[in-house]
């Protein structure tokens, strides 16, 4: 008998904590920077309203770890069909016999482990009295992303901005009296947060780029999430060209995110990226290298953060007796 151990988002959301992920998330990428993972280039099927994404990868830790993640990515999903932008499922395997070791819904660890590398490159890419974040984007990727940066950094306010002013105070009134002593605002115009912030993370589905040099201030951190397919874009190229630019592939950066357009447009070429995070993370590259320079995080979701993160599920989810196993070879 050889059982799969079955994960729903609930189970999940109760077996992952913010620091297990960074943990999880940093140890994926240094793999990544010392060659003990393959991460090849993810599959795009396009859809009528979105798309489908295939991405896989193997990294060796105690043991090898192999997983493949099958994502809809549909924007338009909560107002057509009530249903969520992202849906999907992961397969984790062992990497040495073949056997599948689990299959999960991909919501909830898609979002924290994204979450997770933001707060990641945060530790070298912020400055380290950051107080102030600024949320573009108020959708499902909004919160994590401020629950993996409070725990890293010492923030004090937290500034949201949606073009839809709706889902900007829905935010607001989950977030007010969940996150302790920090003040949360929102605002109508984008630049009323991102110029008073020392950190800011955009998380749209937007098309066309809307942060640019005039947004924001010296010295701040942006951490792009939302372009994490060729059509989608946040970042004006003129901003990549003023920034340190760190990614998280610098492959699959230049084929699908902000750094793809900033290519496109002449603002800058793929050798002038400062560093990929796992270069950060094994200290061959530096940091942040002054108070008044303005550091990009483009992140675009690597195959590595989805294989490290599942592979610590799994083992806790074992420890804990946590989830459904099924015999998938009963004949």
């Amino acid at each position: 008998m050889n059982p799969v151990l079955v994960l729903t988002r609930r189970d999940i959301a109760t077996l992952m904590v913010p620091s297990d992920t960074l943990d999880a998330v940093a140890q994926g990428f240094a793999a990544v920077g010392a060659g003990r993972a393959q991460v090849p280039a993810p599959l795009h099927l396009a859809a009528a309203h979105g798309g489908f994404h295939a991405k896989a990868a193997s990294y060796r830790a105690t043991r090898s770890w192999v997983a493949l993640k099958f994502n809809a990515n549909l924007p338009g999903n909560p107002l057509r069909h009530g249903l969520p932008t992202i849906q999907g499922a992961i397969l984790l395997f062992d990497g040495d016999d073949g056997r599948p070791l689990a299959v999960m819904d991909s919501i909830e660890l898609t979002l924290r482990r994204t979450a997770a590398a933001t707060a990641l490159a945060a530790r070298y890419l912020a400055r380290r009295n950051s107080e102030v974040l600024a949320v573009c984007g108020c959708g499902a990727q909004a919160l994590p992303q401020i629950e993996a940066l409070l725990d890293v950094l010492p923030l004090r306010r937290v500034l949201l901005w949606d073009i839809d002013s709706k889902a900007t105070q829905r935010l607001r009134e989950r977030l007010v009296g969940r996150i302790g002593l920090v003040e949360v605002q929102a605002f109508d115009r984008l630049e009323q947060a991102t110029r008073a912030a020392d950190v800011i993370v955009t998380c749209t589905p937007s098309r066309q780029a809307f942060l640019g040099p005039d947004s924001v201030r010296p010295g701040c951190l942006i951490a792009a999430v939302g372009a994490d397919s060729p059509d989608k874009s946040e970042i004006a190229p003129g901003l990549m060209a003023v920034s340190m630019v760190v990614v998280d592939s610098r492959s699959q950066c230049a084929e699908m995110g902000d750094l793809h357009h900033a290519i496109a447009a002449g603002a800058m070429k793929a050798e002038d990226v400062h560093a990929d995070l796992s270069e950060l993370v094994l200290g061959t590259k530096a940091g942040r290298r002054r108070d008044d320079e303005i550091c990009l995080f483009d992140s675009t979701g690597v195959a590595i953060q989805d294989v490290a993160t599942a592979a610590g599920v799994f083992g806790r989810a074992v420890q804990l007796g946590i989830g459904t196993s099924v015999d998938l070879s009963v004949e």
